[in-house]
């Protein structure tokens, strides 16, 4: 077990054996709060309580734009996300538009605070955020850039934690999450590990509901926004899910919604058990799956979202300017950066380094080799030479990657090709890619690829603009 994550292939105290088919799934739906908006108040702290608009087209003399997040505190004024940007302002003038003195100027009080997307600084914050998924779950899937799946069966359990020593019978301890659990369980326990690690780590705050399936993960996620932990135990989704609306549900939309209103069905209860030959009638095969979903029964497995597009690790620092700190931290990352690339069996064609200074300059820089290696030393040895570019620079955060992988069976360049160019940048062969931005540059490398664009499979395209408008964050898709 590492930094009190359990390794693949361990388990906390009390998880199911393996061989027990009945052992209930332990699923997280993890989702960011306001990710955007969050991602602004990390670099800025005087945004903190502050309503924060995060869009496009909102300076004097602009026409066209849209709101692609709105924090809580902004949609206590009515601002959602995907609003155009012009109604925000009617809403939520500028703070800059303020001015006490001016009775026809907007009161200070009834403003917001508007800032720019800034989409290359909110990757990096995902990549943060999913380098923490990736080391608490082995069964993810990625859905967006704010919004993953973990498969936890493996680690954790639905057994009640506590018990009394010497044999003696105790009360469990009560959960401390939302929802309808009573018992604290070891699940509960890990999610709010994942949880505190996601804040601790990247700075941004999550909602996470657990569930013994995924939609019930997710709409548990949403029950308790913002910064939220809601545990559903198996036997009580039917009965949490019941009084909650039919939007609720996970896949019906606004047209879906309407569609069941006229049929007299409201809330998740009535839909659950709904005749659902009527209801196929209406929606197609759709209807009675998501009766079924409504009724607490989702079979589907949480499954990834595809092959990586790259590897990395990374490790937070006390801010520090020793070399011989960093260089050390860099080998280890770049020792098991190559370790899970052949444990995975591919090949990479470019190393790249990760340094952040305080208190969030992203510095990248990667080197492309003349072919896909297999070459745990080469990655420690350019890994190392990157590095130097910042041997007097104070570093809060290092990270190691590889990338432009292939899983397929090919001939491994020989190194030759690589040594021949003697390491030199300007030579053919081995070209060092420079991100000079002061943010880094292009950091999507740096969260594997760009998100899966159909989210959730069974998700419909109403369900997804409801989760823009409901969540305060409009989809990455649309901005980039």
């Amino acid at each position: 077990m590492t930094g009190g994550t359990p390794a693949a292939g361990e388990t906390l105290p009390g998880a199911g054996d393996e061989g027990d088919d009945a052992v209930d799934r332990v699923v997280c739906h993890v989702d960011m709060d306001c990710f955007y908006a969050s991602c602004e108040r990390l670099r800025h702290d005087d945004l903190a309580g502050e309503p924060v608009v995060v869009g496009m087209g909102y300076e004097p003399g602009d026409s066209i734009g849209a709101v692609a997040t709105a924090s809580y505190e902004a949609r206590e004024f009515g601002v959602d996300s995907a609003m155009p940007i012009s109604k925000a302002l009617e809403l939520l003038p500028r703070r800059e538009d303020a001015d006490p003195d001016d009775p026809d100027a907007p009161d200070p009080a009834e403003t917001g605070r508007y800032l720019p997307v800034d989409l290359d600084f909110y990757e990096d914050v995902a990549g943060e955020v999913k380098e923490v998924l990736r080391d608490c779950a082995d069964t993810r899937r990625e859905v967006s850039i704010d919004e993953a799946y973990l498969d936890v069966t493996d680690r954790t359990s639905w057994a009640v934690a506590g018990g009394g020593g010497n044999g003696e019978a105790t009360d469990p301890p009560p959960s401390g999450a939302a929802g309808p659990a009573e018992a604290r369980t070891l699940a509960e326990g890990y999610a709010r590990h994942v949880k505190d690690r996601i804040g601790r780590e990247a700075g941004v705050p999550a909602s996470v509901g657990v569930a013994p399936n995924m939609s019930a993960a997710k709409v548990a996620s949403d029950a308790d926004k913002p910064d939220g932990l809601v545990v559903v135990p198996p036997g009580s989704v039917a009965e949490f899910l019941a009084p909650l609306p039919t939007a609720d549900v996970h896949g019906v939309g606004p047209v879906t919604e309407e569609t069941l209103a006229e049929l007299g069905i409201e809330t998740a209860g009535d839909l659950a058990v709904a005749d659902r030959d009527r209801l196929a009638d209406a929606l197609g095969e759709r209807g009675p799956e998501l009766s079924r979903r409504a009724a607490g029964d989702d079979d589907r497995e949480v499954t990834p979202t595809g092959l990586p597009k790259s590897l990395s690790r990374e490790s937070a620092l006390p801010t520090t300017a020793d070399e011989a700190t960093k260089r050390e931290t860099v080998s280890a990352l770049a020792a098991d950066v190559a370790r899970r690339a052949r444990e995975r069996g591919c090949l990479y064609r470019t190393i790249g380094i990760k340094a952040v200074e305080p208190p969030f300059d992203v510095n990248t820089r990667a080197r492309s080799l003349p072919g896909p290696v297999d070459d745990p030393e080469l990655v420690e040895e350019v890994a190392l030479d990157l590095l130097g570019e910042f041997d007097n620079a104070r570093v809060r955060k290092l990270g190691v990657r590889v990338s432009k992988l292939d899983f397929a069976e090919t001939d491994q360049a020989t190194l030759g090709g690589f040594e021949a160019s003697g390491g030199d940048p300007t030579r053919r062969g081995d070209r060092t890619e420079r991100d000079d931005g002061g943010d880094g540059g292009k950091l999507t490398d740096w969260v594997d690829g760009p998100p899966d664009r159909d989210g959730d499979e069974s998700g419909s395209i109403a369900d997804r603009e409801r989760r823009s408008t409901d969540e305060g964050q409009a989809s990455l898709g649309d901005w980039s």
